[in-house]
């Protein structure tokens, strides 16, 4: 309990009848040393030769006293007496500062005497260690989610999800796995979340239906899980903790400090991480915006301060380390959104951004105000995002400017402005559905103005390339990033990731959330500014990074990877389904169905041949019947071998009729033989 009490101390000092100074985790051996340094070799240089430096001076005798014109002989003395004074100067400056039991570290040691001089410096002491768990958001873009461990505790930083890729037919989403985290629910003491877009709190619903704990974020996040967890049928089963920047709160023998961040969402959060070992620094994910549209700037006050104080570890962003410069502030696009919507002139307004970027919507309703347009919403997501923000205060919309998507057609093109969502070109978005004409509220025409207000995720590019194709064909105008300022990142450039390093400085730096580019270039801009290559790792979901306040190292590893949902179905889809699937896809399927005598073993029907996506059958037929002749001779053939387990008769049609059509095709669909037994 006494360590316990020290480290809390130490976070946010309490005053005690008189005002104290924060507490420093050094040794008050060191304090001293570091207040009261010794005298200088310049003044031990004027000692009288022969004198003791330990002895005490003594005044002379009347015999030896000389006379008034050799008082410079007593000079020697002067340089006696400041360092006898300066050895006691510690006394008083220890006396103002806190009492040594209540500036120890978290790991108490040994007091240690001051170094003296010609003898080398101790060696680090090691201490309790924390160990660091990615289980996502590393070599990929999303699914973001990292275990803090130190002893018998740990806490979970963000829970989030990606998106499927053209290798996962099918999949709807893709979560971490939480096997390490629900093996170990009885150390965790709870989930910090620092923003509320989806690759961050995505994949928090699930783990919550298996392991109960609270959850700590600002108050827009928690406004948007709430909705989640609403959905999952966990609202109200879940404790959900508002935080504001500055703020502390205990996770066993550490203690998380919030800081406030600019980012594409409000309320966004980066973390300094107080344990045994030192302070860990999070970043999640920012940029420094110094002409914010709400609210201050990046707290770069507090990131000095602790870097003043020493940060064990870094984790910082990465998603943009591969772009120079600084990211633009989001009031340019607010300029860009000027001079298009009196380019639109009497064309009604259609604009695709991200559901979450609420800054965005504010400046898209704030010109449809000052041109008189009406404000339609499209996409659920949207529609859930726009109506929680302005009930927490977010989004400030004047009344009578939201109107129901139904409602367009009773107002002409020139006073009308659609926000929509889809801006990533997703199938089954409100945008894509638009550019397919099949959207039943909103059909595209010459008359419309649109805008994609976004930039591709990565993987992405041919989705968005597709929608604007679609829609230019159909005669709209379409305005996208590369044309104009339609758009800036929420995430920091080269040269905001170099003044987060430069004011923390970080004895390791671990580069995180983006994929093995992105983590490299960051690592590269801290060797530019000097940081040692041994104390940068890129590591791996999935592994152990253990720091003790001395060395970083990998110690093993857990479980980790990616579980996909499909539907209501969490982890049922696997590799081998996958691999069905993509086999499906690429080459089709052939059913074989048989009816067999369960007496004799004849074949009493068929075999039938069943083609789908393989080939048209109407113009295949005569290698359909081939195919025929071949599945009814390897029945036959394994029946008059008196081969009667339909496992093996199975494994013989496959490989008869599979041999046939690779020969004639090359191609190997899928076949599935049926046999049933009359």
């Amino acid at each position: 309990m006494e360590q316990e009490m020290d480290f809390t101390e130490k976070i946010a000092p309490k005053a005690h009848g008189q005002t104290k100074k924060p507490s420093l985790a050094i040794d008050p051996a060191d304090l001293i040393e570091h207040i009261a340094p010794k005298a200088k070799p310049a003044q031990r240089g004027r000692r009288k030769p022969g004198q003791s430096a330990a002895k005490k001076p003594q005044a002379p005798s009347a015999a030896e006293k000389p006379p008034a014109k050799a008082e410079p002989a007593a000079a020697p003395a002067k340089p006696r007496r400041q360092r006898t004074a300066a050895k006691k100067a510690p006394a008083p400056a220890v006396t103002t500062m806190q009492p040594a039991e209540t500036i120890a570290p978290v790991v108490p040691t040994p007091a240690k005497a001051p170094a003296k001089r010609g003898r080398k410096p101790a060696a680090p002491q090691r201490k309790t260690p924390v160990r660091i768990i990615p289980l996502g958001g590393l070599h990929e873009i999303g699914k973001n989610m990292t275990v803090i461990e130190c002893g018998s505790d740990m806490f979970i930083v963000d829970c989030g999800l990606s998106f499927p890729d053209e290798e996962m037919p099918g999949v709807d989403l893709v979560i971490p796995d939480f096997s390490y985290v629900e093996k170990n629910r009885e150390k965790l003491r709870g989930v910090v979340l620092t923003h509320g877009h989806e690759d961050h709190i995505g994949g928090l619903a699930f783990l919550l239906k298996s392991v109960d704990t609270p959850v700590y974020s600002s108050r827009l996040t928690l406004g948007l899980v709430e909705g989640k967890l609403k959905e999952h049928g966990l609202l109200g089963r879940v404790k959900l903790n508002v935080v504001q920047p500055r703020d502390t709160i205990k996770m066993g023998c550490m203690a998380v400090e919030f800081i406030h961040v600019n980012h594409s969402i409000p309320d966004a959060l980066a973390l300094a991480i107080h344990t045994p070992a030192g302070v860990i620094i999070m970043t999640g994910d920012f940029k420094i915006d110094p002409t914010p549209i709400e609210g201050e700037i990046t707290d770069l006050a507090r990131f000095g301060e602790l870097g003043n104080r020493g940060v064990l570890a870094l984790l910082m962003d990465s998603t943009n380390a591969v772009k120079p410069g600084m990211t633009m502030s989001e009031r340019k696009v607010g300029e860009s959104f000027s001079n298009l919507f009196q380019r639109a002139q009497d064309r009604r307004i259609i604009i695709a951004s991200f559901s979450s970027n609420i800054h965005r919507v504010q400046q898209i309703v704030d010109y449809a105000v000052k041109y008189k347009r009406k404000v339609a919403l499209s996409g659920r997501s949207m529609l859930n995002v726009v109506a929680k923000a302005t009930e927490l205060g977010y989004l400030k919309v004047p009344d009578g400017i939201l109107i129901e998507i139904d409602e367009i057609n009773r107002y002409r093109p020139d006073q009308l402005v659609i926000i929509t969502t889809g801006s990533q070109g997703e199938p089954m978005s409100a945008l894509t559905r638009m550019a397919m004409s099949d959207h039943r509220k909103v059909t595209v025409t010459p008359h419309d103005f649109i805008i994609i207000s976004a930039s591709p995720i990565p993987g992405n590019e041919k989705l968005v390339n597709r929608v604007i194709n679609e829609l230019m064909k159909l005669g709209a105008e379409v305005i996208y990033e590369k044309m104009y300022e339609v758009h800036v990142s929420g995430h920091a450039c080269q040269e905001e990731l170099k003044i987060i390093l430069g004011l923390t400085k970080p004895k390791f730096f671990i580069p995180v959330h983006g994929e093995y580019l992105h983590l490299r270039k960051n690592a590269d801009n801290a060797v530019a500014m000097g940081m040692d290559p041994k104390n940068i790792l890129i590591t791996e979901i999935g592994k152990v990074v253990e720091l003790d306040g001395v060395e970083m190292k990998v110690t093993g590893s857990v479980p980790a990877g990616r579980v996909m949902v499909d539907g209501l179905g969490v982890g049922d889809v696997g590799s081998i389904v996958l691999r069905d699937r993509k086999h499906l896809a690429e080459d089709g399927l052939i059913i074989v169905v048989t009816a067999i005598d369960s007496q004799s073993g004849q074949i009493v029907a068929g075999p039938d041949i069943v083609s789908r996506g393989f080939v048209y059958v109407r113009e295949a037929e005569d290698m359909m019947a081939q195919t025929r002749r071949i599945a009814k001779k390897a029945v036959e053939n394994c029946m008059a071998s008196n081969v009667h387990e339909w496992g093996n008769i199975k494994n013989r049609i496959k490989d008869d009729v599979g041999d046939y059509l690779w020969q004639m095709t090359k191609r190997t669909p899928m076949i599935l033989p049926i046999i049933q037994e009359i």
